[in-house]
């Protein structure tokens, strides 16, 4: 690193540093706002949280264009207003590379009685922790951003990149309206973009940096078995009839084995090689074993070690049984047979499995298992719901510029880890845009988000808005870099 880009970062990273407290009450503003999108007598709250982050962005000297998405229908057919997404840019200098944030200001719900041990709409330090709603999902990452973009301004220091912001507020539910935003702008707004940065997921471990290469995909699937148009008594019909729910058992009895090996053939056929290159990220990430089976409370897990734990996490299909509805679930006992049981099922996708394959795969196989059963009732297999797993390459310049930022900051390097989880967001802004995409979290693995006593330490969010800075100065020199490599080919 050269002297004076690390005077300036020093400047920057002191200056973040004076600042914490007003990082913090910005956050407590925002997490007051019960912005929840799940709910709809919440939807006011979620437009006045939109307003309010239009009108940050104004302050900072953006052009800020709120874009209404119009409304929705819910199930009782209802009309609800949609919030608007807010499309900002900041410098339009063709010199310098543009860097397009995407971040949510909405919110999953939450309740002090759903077992907070504080007020979730009041944001509280305890032991060094934020805890509130929102305050790692999505709303301390987003001001993150907002705060190292100012810190250039308020420092007087010319911007390193052009900035662009994409925030959402109906991300909790769906992101109802932003894929056809996005296909809309991807010739005006995003015409210009180089680099599109995500911070909307968390670490691996609580305390070491990690960026986010990948996210598998999910196959949702319905397995329906029917016998007739009535329940029956269980005393009256039972030992003489084919039973829809022992139908249904086999069926998902027979998708996955103990070892939890996906029993449909060709499931594995399609993913991609483990490379050595890739094997080799393992070795260095920290996991702690035990550590995971705390947070979650289970003794044993499938595999021993931590290189199999996180293949099978990240880059192997899994398949999880989620519930049967038309079963009798109440408590008690009702000795019914049930006329129509709906098994719910789905399978994460990896690279390069092919959803409309993996669909027939899983049709073929369960019409075959229920033929063998001989039962006369009636079997419908469907996938209401299927989302494309996400990879980027690491040695793209997003990704080596992130890892410099998080070793200037954190003084060590950053864990390439993926996500086990569906984040459809990256996928999307990279298909729609055609830019590279980054995945930078600041959040650390215990931030509970999506739970209860959701929480950002103090310490990753000042420092996180730290890296944040530092990115734009490492993305900047790479990009300029590359742009000089670039011109020298032309001129030979």
């Amino acid at each position: 690193m050269s002297s004076s880009s690390s005077a300036l970062e020093t400047e920057i990273f002191q200056y973040i540093d004076l600042h914490q407290n007003v990082l913090v009450e910005n956050l407590e503003e925002w997490v007051a706002v019960e912005s929840d999108s799940v709910q709809p007598g919440l939807r006011k709250e979620v437009i006045r949280m939109m307003a309010l982050v239009a009108n940050r962005l104004k302050v900072l000297g953006a052009t800020v264009n709120s874009v209404n998405l119009g409304s929705h229908q819910l199930p009782d057919g209802q009309n609800l207003p949609l919030p608007p997404v807010i499309l900002a840019e900041l410098g339009k200098d063709p010199q310098k590379p543009t860097v397009c944030f995407y971040g949510h200001v909405d919110v999953q719900p939450a309740k002090k009685d759903d077992g907070w041990k504080t007020d979730p709409y009041t944001l509280t330090e305890i032991n060094g922790n934020l805890y509130g709603r929102g305050a790692t999902d999505n709303k301390g990452p987003v001001l993150a951003w907002i705060y190292a973009v100012e810190t250039f301004k308020a420092l007087k220091l010319a911007m390193p990149v052009n900035f662009k912001f994409v925030i959402e507020g109906m991300e909790e539910a769906g992101s109802l309206g932003l894929e056809e935003l996005l296909e809309e702008e991807k010739r005006c707004f995003f015409a210009d973009v180089d680099y599109i940065v995500i911070s909307d997921n968390v670490w691996l471990s609580n305390r070491k940096p990690a960026l986010t290469y990948g996210t598998r995909g999910n196959a949702c699937f319905f397995v329906e078995v029917e016998s007739g148009d009535k329940d029956l008594h269980s005393g009256t019909f039972g030992g003489i009839i084919h039973e829809p729910m022992t139908d249904l058992i086999a069926l998902l009895d027979s998708l996955v084995d103990p070892t939890g090996h996906i029993q449909i053939p060709g499931i594995y056929d399609n993913v991609a090689a483990l490379r050595e290159e890739e094997r080799k990220l393992y070795e260095s990430i920290e996991f702690d074993l035990e550590e995971h089976k705390n947070n979650c409370r289970v003794k044993k897990f499938l595999y021993d070690t931590k290189e199999e734990i996180l293949l099978h996490l990240w880059r192997y299909p899994s398949l999880s049984i989620h519930g049967i509805e038309g079963a009798f679930h109440e408590p008690g006992i009702k000795t019914v047979i049930p006329a129509k049981v709906i098994g719910k099922f789905s399978i994460r996708q990896v690279p390069h499995m092919d959803l409309s394959v993996v669909k027939q795969q899983v049709v073929e196989y369960l019409e075959n298992v229920f033929s063998k059963r001989n039962s006369p009732n009636k079997l419908k297999v469907s996938m209401p719901l299927g989302a494309k797993p996400w990879v980027a390459d690491i040695n793209d310049p997003l990704y080596i510029a992130a890892r410099r930022a998080a070793r200037t900051v954190f003084r060590e390097d950053p864990d390439f880890i993926r996500d086990g989880s569906t984040i459809p967001i990256a996928r999307m802004f990279q298909t729609i845009t055609q830019k590279s995409v980054i995945m930078l979290p600041i959040g650390a693995a215990d931030d509970g988000e999506h739970s209860q006593n959701e929480k950002i330490s103090r310490y990753n969010y000042v420092e996180g808005t730290k890296v944040f800075a530092a990115f734009l100065l490492e993305i900047s020199k790479l990009h300029g870099q590359l742009q000089e490599i670039s011109n020298t080919k032309t001129d030979n």
